[in-house]
């Protein structure tokens, strides 16, 4: 097969190009250049420079000779709301009159709820607008919570021994690793199992906050406490929006917690089917968290972030 992948240069496109590759597919590599597409292109990608997220490049030639593709798009914390909407129209334009008959498009958990859900709602818009695509057989992956993404408290647990974070403490959210996510893509693109629209939640253990932290002490042979950090304090905003982002991503962010402290954003199997994937979260602190965490308890001088700030 020949297979665009969008985004060939992230944490997943760059292991789903591989993946595909060695199993012996033709894979375009779309990226804006430099080392790491180079390094793609040593593995046997074809690359092709251009941005769907900003609109570089001569994008309506990207699919032109293409059996499938893989869609994702880059969050924009400057234009959170409208730049998904403008990523996803710009896939209909360029998909519209390719040859292309099998896409998948990473989404996430939530996004099967239309309303103000923060991070979920742009990816609602995005399954919406891609279903226009009458010609594509389409697989939404609704990822849930990247497990990297625990990388952000590797300086707090070694300057605190606390991660914090907007999470209720009980409440059970599920995590994936992006490994998996690239290696479900491969599957659904080359051997579809699935019909003409498809939804699939892709997850493989739901945890609170304090069993993450339990899991976080048990392999570094101390404890860690988790801080719930609460939005609505008026200092908490301020120092944020002083130090650490915009007012765009405050709102987003806010949205988000709120729709899934409250339930309105659930990870419930979507059609039912939630496929066993083989990364544990212990497996992924034991094997890529503790790592940064050892550097950053030798470092002790990591720049002050969001989380670390929330957890002193």
């Amino acid at each position: 097969m020949r297979i665009a992948v969008v985004g060939a240069t992230g944490r997943i496109g760059a292991k789903l190009t591989r993946t595909l590759l060695a199993q012996g597919h033709q894979v375009k590599a779309l990226s804006r250049g430099g080392p790491a597409l180079e390094a793609l292109v040593r593995d046997g990608a074809e690359p092709f420079v251009g941005s769907f997220d900003t609109g570089a490049g001569d994008l309506g030639r990207f699919f032109e000779d293409a059996d499938a593709a893989f869609l994702m798009v880059k969050t924009d914390w400057n234009n959170i709301e409208g730049h998904y909407p403008a990523v996803a129209q710009r896939f209909v334009d360029a998909l519209r009159p390719s040859p292309v008959k099998r896409a998948v498009s990473l989404s996430a958990m939530g996004s099967e709820v239309d309303g103000k859900t923060g991070h979920f709602e742009v990816f609602h818009h995005l399954d919406q607008k891609l279903n226009e695509l009458g010609a594509v057989d389409l697989v939404h992956l609704r990822a849930a919570w990247f497990m990297e993404n625990t990388l952000a408290w590797t300086g707090s647990v070694a300057k605190y021994g606390r991660l914090a974070w907007y999470f209720e403490p009980d409440l059970k959210t599920p995590w994936v690793a992006t490994d998996d996510i690239a290696d479900l893509a491969a599957r659904e693109l080359t051997g579809p199992t699935r019909g003409h629209r498809a939804f699939l939640e892709v997850g493989s253990e739901d945890l609170t906050m304090r069993e993450l932290a339990a899991i976080i002490g048990r392999e570094i042979g101390k404890p860690v406490e988790y801080r719930f950090v609460d939005r609505s304090r008026k200092d908490v905003e301020d120092e944020f929006l002083k130090r650490f982002g915009t007012p765009e991503q405050w709102l987003d962010d806010t949205r988000t917690a709120d729709a899934l402290n409250r339930g309105v954003v659930r990870f419930h199997g979507g059609d039912g089917v939630r496929p066993a994937l083989p990364t544990t979260m212990e497996a992924l602190i034991r094997t890529v968290w503790k790592p940064r965490y050892l550097e950053a308890l030798t470092n002790g001088n990591e720049p002050e972030t969001f989380p670390m700030w929330c957890a002193r």
